[in-house]
């Protein structure tokens, strides 16, 4: 589903290129589940961006479904986006224009995927039944969070990335929602990527990596093999 090769990456700095990803390999299986840890700053997120072909790599190779996301022209990248992969910031990045059921819908319309049953039935498990007309602003912290993961898994993303999906919400609220991301992730049969700093987040995932200094350790590997 997803695989890193040998890849590079570099920012430039005033004091000289700050490396962030120093020849990672990384590979992650359909169906899986894998969270990747590490302190802020440790290039979490430069890693899921790249996964997502929002950044290209330096050096190495970044490939998606076994594509190569570097060939791939910005067009070329923002398509395989739509058609392949679902994404879930900390920040929640609603529209605010857009009503509840708008919002969930949006990305499965881009990806010309729309099923009325499925986001019928992501309405109920996420709880926001009833709310279908409200905004963003008018929902609590942990209905925004539901909301955009919903939207995330509308149009069935065969690969779902999250970037510290709970970072944002208190401890209770981030379980619940940490559960209800897993069972719709395993009843879809989706990869799942998970950025995060918290153990309890990373604790129910198949494999854990750990990202510092530009490298990538394996903490653990998962008792269960499969979802």
């Amino acid at each position: 589903m997803l695989e890193f090769r040998q890849v590079h990456k570099a920012y430039a700095t005033p004091q000289g290129p700050l490396k962030v990803l120093d020849g990672i390999d990384l590979s992650l299986e359909a169906g899986e589940s894998l969270a990747l840890m590490g302190e802020s700053g440790s290039g979490k997120s430069t890693l899921l961006h790249l996964a997502a072909g929002l950044d290209l790599p330096d050096d190495g190779e970044v490939r998606l479904e076994e594509r190569s996301i570097s060939s791939l022209d910005d067009a070329g990248r923002a398509k395989l986006r739509r058609e392949t992969l679902g994404l879930v910031f900390q920040q929640f990045h609603l529209v605010p224009s857009l009503n509840v059921a708008d919002n969930l819908r949006l990305q499965a319309r881009l990806a010309g995927r729309e099923d009325v049953d499925w986001s019928t039935e992501l309405i109920e498990r996420l709880g926001l039944a009833g709310f279908e007309t409200r905004y963003p602003e008018q929902l609590s912290g942990g209905q925004q969070q539901r909301l955009a993961i919903g939207r995330a898994l509308a149009p069935r993303p065969a690969l779902l990335l999250a970037d510290e999906p709970t970072g944002n919400l208190d401890e209770a609220t981030a379980d619940e929602v940490l559960e209800l991301l897993l069972a719709l992730v395993r009843d879809l049969g989706s990869a799942l990527l998970v950025a995060t700093h918290s153990s309890r987040v990373a604790a129910p995932l198949n494999r854990c990596l750990k990202l510092s200094h530009g490298r990538l350790d394996d903490t653990r590997q998962a008792g269960r093999e499969n979802w």
